[in-house]
C-alpha cells in the first residue's frame, strides 16, 4: 500500500484572481482555530488504484478530482479559510489493502474517505465508513449494491442499472422485442446477464444469452448461434485481451449488420480495440469527451493534462465538488455533512445531477454513442442524452 501524502492548493494562472468562498458564521466546526490561528485543515482521504489491473481508470479518476477541487474552491483550495488537506492511498484494487489504507486514515482523524475504482473495494469501505461513522464516496466502481448501502455511503459515479437502462433506450419499448446477452462465462458474465433480465427483461423484453468460456478464441460458432437467435438487440458484455478478435469475427459474420449490437464504451485508450467494427457498433456511455459542454466540463478540460476529458474524469470531479458541499455544510459534523448531500441538485461536468435522498443513488445524464474513424483516430459522437430522470435505477431500501 503506498501512501501519498499532500497539503494543496491547486492554483494556476487560469484560476489566480479566484477567491476563497465566504467565511460561515463565527463559531461553526469551519471556524475553529486551531494553535497559532490557522483554522484547522479538513482531511480527505483518497483510496484508490495508483496501480493493479485498474490504474487507468484510477489516474483518471485523481485528474477529475484535483480539477474538481479547484473548480469547487475557486481555485483556493480552501472551504472558508480551512485547507482541504489531501492523503492519497493505493489500494491496488485489493479490498484488504483498502481497508487498511481507510482504517488508518480512520485512525489519524480523517471524517471523508473517497474513491474506490473498483466495485470489490467499496462494497468493503463502504462498511467501514458506517462502522466509524465517516462519510465515504465511492467513485468509478459501478456495482449498484453500493446504492443504499448505509446513510454514510454515496458515490460520485454511475451504476450499472444506469448503463443498461441506456442500452434498453436503443430499442424504444421493450414489450415482446427480443434480447440476447453475449459474454464470456464467469461472475463478469453472470452480473451482465442478471443486470439485462433484470432491466430490459423487466420492461417486458424476452432475454436469452450466449456464453462463450473466458479461455475462447474461436468465435465462428458463438456468431452462428447470435444470428440464428435474430435478436431485436445483440447486449455484449466482454472483457480481455480477446476483444478484438471477439469483434473482428462479429463483424465478418454479418451479426453487426443483422440487429442492433450495443456494448459499453470503455475508456479512450481501448477504442482501437474495436477495429473496423467501431463504427457499426451502438454504445451506450457513461461519459466521453464532448458528450457535454457544460461550464464544470470546460473547467476540467482546462485542467486535465492534455485537456481530453475521459470516461471517469467526471467521478473525480463530482467526488470533490460533493466534498466541498458537504464540509461547507457539515464542517466536522458528519451527520450534518450526510443531510447536506442528500437532495442536493448541482451543476457537474455531465449537467445536472441529483443525489437521491433515500437511498443516495446519483441520477445524471447518461449517453447513447457512436464511434467514426478508424484505427487510433476514432471520434465520439453523442446520438442521443438520457436525463437523470430516465436513467435513474429503482429506489433501494437503505441498509444501515
Amino acid at each position: 500500500m503506498t501512501i501519498r501524502h499532500t497539503r494543496r492548493v491547486f492554483l494556476t494562472a487560469a484560476t489566480s484572481v479566484a477567491v476563497a468562498l465566504a467565511a460561515t458564521a463565527c463559531g461553526s466546526p469551519q471556524d475553529t482555530a486551531s494553535g497559532g490561528g490557522d483554522a484547522a485543515p479538513v482531511k480527505v482521504g483518497l483510496v484508490y488504484s495508483q496501480s493493479g489491473p485498474l490504474a487507468s481508470y484510477g489516474k483518471q479518476y485523481i485528474e477529475g478530482f484535483k480539477a474538481g477541487l479547484d473548480f469547487a474552491t475557486k481555485g483556493t483550495g480552501k472551504v472558508g479559510d480551512r485547507t482541504i488537506e489531501v492523503t492519497e492511498a493505493d489500494d491496488a484494487g485489493d479490498p484488504a489493502k483498502a481497508v487498511s489504507a481507510a482504517k488508518d486514515l480512520i485512525g489519524k482523524g480523517t471524517k471523508i474517505i473517497a474513491g474506490s475504482t473498483s466495485s470489490g473495494v467499496a462494497l468493503q469501505v463502504a462498511p467501514i465508513a458506517a462502522q466509524n461513522k465517516v462519510l465515504f464516496i465511492s467513485g468509478p466502481a459501478a456495482t449498484d449494491a453500493v446504492t443504499g448501502a448505509n446513510k454514510y455511503t454515496f458515490r460520485s459515479g454511475r451504476q450499472s442499472w444506469q448503463d443498461v437502462v441506456t442500452a434498453r433506450s436503443f430499442i424504444g419499448d421493450a414489450g415482446g422485442k427480443k434480447v440476447v446477452v453475449f459474454a464470456q462465462d464467469g461472475a463478469f458474465g453472470d452480473a451482465n446477464e442478471a443486470a439485462v433480465k433484470a432491466v430490459i427483461g423487466g420492461a417486458g423484453a424476452n432475454v436469452s444469452s450466449v456464453r462463450a468460456p473466458a479461455s475462447a478464441t474461436e468465435f465462428t460458432p458463438f456468431a452462428s448461434q447470435i444470428k440464428a437467435a435474430k435478436p431485436d438487440l445483440l447486449f455484449v458484455a466482454w472483457a480481455g485481451t480477446t476483444a478484438g478478435a471477439m469483434w473482428q469475427t462479429l463483424d465478418q459474420q454479418g451479426v453487426l449488420a443483422s440487429t442492433t449490437v450495443v456494448t459499453g464504451l470503455d475508456i479512450r485508450a481501448s477504442w482501437p480495440t474495436f477495429g473496423a467494427a467501431g463504427s457499426k457498433i451502438s454504445f451506450l456511455s457513461h461519459y466521453f469527451d464532448g458528450a457535454s459542454d457544460t461550464e464544470a466540463a470546460k473547467a476540467a478540460k482546462a485542467k486535465v493534462p492534455g485537456g481530453t476529458l475521459d470516461l471517469f474524469h467526471p467521478d473525480g470531479f463530482a467526488a470533490a465538488q460533493m466534498v466541498v458541499r458537504a464540509v461547507q455544510e457539515g464542517g466536522d459534523d458528519v451527520e450534518k455533512m450526510i443531510k447536506a448531500l442528500e437532495g442536493w441538485e448541482f451543476e457537474g461536468v455531465k449537467g445536472t445531477m441529483k443525489i437521491r435522498a433515500e437511498d443516495h443513488a446519483l441520477l445524471q445524464p447518461m449517453y447513447q454513442a457512436k464511434l467514426s474513424g478508424s484505427g487510433t483516430a476514432f471520434t465520439a459522437t453523442a446520438q442521443k442524452s438520457l436525463t437523470g430522470d430516465e436513467s435513474a435505477p429503482p429506489v433501494a431500501q437503505m441498509k444501515g
